[in-house]
């Protein structure tokens, strides 16, 4: 069984003279998606797990997010085992992942039946600390996950998908964080996805949470625009109890602030902080090695330098580099400006989402066919067929009415939660995975990616196959695709569309 994880009172508050910032360790799981597109294999992660475990780090995040389709899809591996292969090095520290909501680990809402059963076996295995979120900040696609993480006895997160736009604001975040309290949410975590949050906002909205909310407050940002360290600072001042940080190598650009400049800023500016820096040198320099000599091929430059186009047209630094690609590899990369611009533009028809998976792809595939189409609308990608259905849930502001209607004309948008029409999955799950696998993890990856999974499953009863497998893995080759990050499928007029825009969180 995992230890039980300890409850809100473990966040020391500290005196007013030392208050106590903890931190997040991001190398195992956003840090690397951020930078070699989740790429890290397990592997690689042991050698320093029992030495990071040492520092007091407040938990790592080392699951969810994008590392269950990476690891059945690319690596050879079963998600699952990584939780058992953590739990068994980390005696100390808390165990984290990132889940998308009624989405789970997927880009669609799945069945609650599913839901629970994928919860429950997450924690059997060993997470600590749920970190909950959905793309639209709908509360509604939130409610069973948090549910049935505290059921679990797990330390629920609530995030908020940070962003900004003419109708989000720090009164309105603050208020989702009160209806986050109300659900059970032990920690409220603001969720900056593309480095947009400056150290004024920063420093007011943690500050407002800390008082009007009263629970734990935890800071994730990326280095994107340049502003996350200082932002960092700020919101430490204003009471931030967590700050999410991956170690040097792979900090920075379009992940987190780096752990090492984070702890010293704070340590020599009077705050109180768990962790013992003298392990810092041994780890970088490990992350710094495998970094050299296994991954630097997935490293593009764009990942690893600040790009002050995000502050004009919120687009995280992966969503560009994928762009920049697909525009290439379609003869049309003088058309990448007029796409930047179209973004922001589609982003507002579509009731100004914020830009993290999948909304991020669904804004920018349309923006981009938008462009090369000639006339804006001319195809319209199922995704956004289904957002103007509220399929995704509901829009921080109401979608235009111009477009919803060359979307789906006189159709009714559904009004109430999403998944309450998505039928039960699992009976028909283990039927479709007789003959398999009858192992619980087994049909819920099958549930989450069917296709994907039987691949794997495929692959692991053929000795020919999975040799072959791992000897291509070890060339450290980059996706089929030729591109090191997830393609990401569209659907046009009923058929398949291959736009390759990268997943950001």
């Amino acid at each position: 069984m995992p230890k039980k994880p300890e409850k809100r009172s473990d966040i020391k508050k500290g005196g007013p003279e030392k208050h106590i910032v903890n931190i997040t360790e991001t190398a195992f799981r956003d840090a690397h998606q951020s930078l070699i597109a989740t790429r890290m294999r397990t592997e690689d992660m042991v050698p320093m797990i029992e030495k990071m475990d040492q520092v007091g780090y407040w938990s790592f995040e080392m699951w969810g997010g994008a590392t269950f389709d990476t690891m059945l899809r690319f690596l050879d591996e079963n998600p699952w085992d990584r939780i058992r292969i953590f739990k068994k090095h980390a005696k100390k520290t808390r165990l984290q992942m990132l889940l998308r909501g009624q989405n789970l680990v997927g880009y669609k809402h799945y069945a609650d039946d599913i839901l629970e059963h994928f919860i429950k076996k997450a924690a059997e295995l060993g997470i600590d600390v749920f970190r909950v979120f959905d793309a639209l900040n709908d509360i509604r696609n939130m409610e069973k996950a948090i549910v049935a993480a505290k059921k679990t006895g797990a330390t629920v997160q609530g995030a908020i998908s940070y962003t900004l736009s003419p109708v989000h604001s720090i009164d309105g975040f603050v208020k989702f964080a009160r209806e986050l309290k109300d659900l059970g949410c032990d920690i409220i975590t603001i969720k900056d996805m593309a480095g947009l949050i400056s150290p004024a906002s920063a420093k007011e909205l943690v500050g407002k949470l800390k008082s009007e909310v009263g629970l734990p407050v935890c800071l994730h940002s990326h280095c994107t625009t340049g502003m996350a360290p200082t932002s960092y600072f700020a919101a430490a001042q204003a009471g931030a109890d967590i700050l999410d940080c991956a170690i040097s190598p792979f900090g920075s650009g379009t992940s987190q602030p780096p752990t090492e400049t984070m702890v010293e800023m704070l340590d020599n500016s009077g705050f109180g902080l768990k962790v013992d820096k003298s392990h810092f040198l041994e780890i970088a320099e490990y992350f710094q090695e495998i970094k050299d000599t296994a991954y630097q091929h997935l490293i593009t430059p764009v990942a690893e330098r600040v790009d002050v186009r995000a502050l004009v047209y919120q687009v995280p630094g992966g969503m560009l580099t994928n762009m920049v690609s697909q525009l290439e590899k379609q003869n049309a990369s003088d058309k990448f400006e007029a796409v930047l611009k179209e973004i922001p533009r589609v982003r507002a028809e579509l009731g100004y989402v914020p830009l993290v998976t999948p909304t991020s792809q669904i804004v920018g595939t349309q923006a981009t066919f938008n462009v090369l189409g000639g006339e804006r609308y001319k195809m319209i990608i199922q995704e956004v067929k289904d957002l103007c259905k509220g399929l995704y849930g509901r829009t921080p502001a109401p979608i235009d009415p111009a477009v919803m209607k060359k979307a789906i004309g006189d159709e009714k948008p559904i009004t109430d939660r999403p998944a309450d029409h998505i039928a039960p999955e699992w009976e028909k799950c283990q039927q479709e995975m007789k003959g398999i696998s009858d192992k619980e993890e087994d049909i819920l990856s099958y549930a989450l990616y069917p296709a994907v999974a039987k691949e794997y499953f495929a692959v692991q009863q053929d000795p020919l196959k999975k040799k072959a497998r791992q000897e291509s893995l070890k060339g450290g080759a980059p996706a089929p695709d030729g591109h090191p990050h997830r393609r990401f499928v569209m659907r046009v007029n009923g058929e398949n569309y291959d736009v390759g825009i990268t997943e950001i969180e």
